[in-house]
């Protein structure tokens, strides 16, 4: 039987901002990356989502970032590694805190924005993170970014490490991200994308911008919560995996 992960970055409202729809998600995805207040979300919301995640029986990960509540966890920072580390041990201390509370557990860590892009394939960066992740809870799985340099150095280092695919961004032929800032590098079209994260099960390939076939090995497909349309592609994708067969559940 095949089998994939469904998760969505989630607790990321603050305040009187409210960023997704966190319950409706819920519903949808198999894993849920709860922001641990460096890039969003406040203790309150954090907690509801983790409450609202030990409901539905969805599993719980710290979606770290770098300290950057204004910028969104989306701006690059040159952060000193005992800093680095120290902030990532905090935010899953502190998302570890507030699901003990509700009777969660936190069963792994993925990186936000900036920090997980530039962790991706700037090693001193990713193995400040690995260390971090190593020294709150070794059996803490890592998910990153498919076919990156990070996959390699942190099953080297003794994680276990998910490689991740994103369902509504284009990829290059040489099966990485097309950069944001390059037209037609995010996809809104909810049954195009659903087919293809099918396609990325079945097969291991998604159609490159350029139309090629690129080679994607992933555990687990990211559907973003806080895009236009959101909810439509989730189910879209979750309808077009279960219609064929493909159990959605939770890597950890």
């Amino acid at each position: 039987m095949m089998q994939i992960d469904l998760n969505s970055d989630l607790g990321e409202s603050f305040g009187a901002w409210t960023m997704g729809n966190d319950a409706a998600m819920l519903d949808i995805v198999s894993s849920a990356n709860v922001a641990c207040g460096f890039h969003a979300g406040d203790p309150a919301g954090i907690l509801r989502t983790l409450e609202a995640a030990q409901a539905r029986g969805v599993a719980v990960g710290a979606h770290i970032s770098y300290p950057d509540l204004q910028g969104f966890g989306r701006r690059n920072m040159d952060v000193a590694s005992a800093d680095l580390i120290a902030d990532a041990i905090y935010q899953i201390g502190a998302l570890s805190g507030l699901a003990a509370a509700v009777g969660a557990t936190v069963r792994y860590v993925k990186p936000h924005g900036a920090l997980y892009n530039t962790i991706a394939h700037d090693e001193r960066q990713a193995r400040d993170v690995i260390a971090a992740i190593r020294k709150v809870n070794p059996d803490l799985a890592l998910v990153a970014l498919a076919g990156s340099p990070l996959v390699t150095w942190a099953r080297e280092a003794g994680l276990r490490v998910i490689a991740e695919a994103f369902a509504d961004r284009a990829y290059t032929p040489q099966g990485t991200l097309v950069s944001r800032r390059e037209k037609g590098a995010v996809l809104h079209d909810a049954e195009r994308v659903a087919q293809r994260m099918l396609r990325l099960v079945r097969e291991g390939v998604v159609e490159a911008i350029d139309g090629s076939l690129a080679r994607v090995e992933a555990q687990s497909i990211c559907v973003h919560g806080d895009s236009a349309g959101a909810l439509e592609m989730a189910r879209a994708v979750r309808q077009a995996l279960e219609n064929d067969g493909v159990t959605v559940r939770a890597f950890a």
